[in-house]
């Protein structure tokens, strides 16, 4: 498992100085009804604003 994971996402509640991912976990889906190929095609469900 990753233990430094970077997510720019400034106004989610799990971002910490130095673009640091302080959840416990992450969960990260596709919202295209294909396996994604390319990062724009994913998202992260993690994701809880501030």
């Amino acid at each position: 498992m990753a233990k430094d994971v970077l997510c720019a996402v400034n106004s989610c509640t799990y971002w910490e100085e130095e673009n640091r991912c302080k959840a416990e976990s992450i969960f990260v889906a596709y919202h295209a009804a294909k396996q994604p190929t390319e990062p724009e095609e994913t998202d992260c469900k993690t994701f809880k604003r501030k």
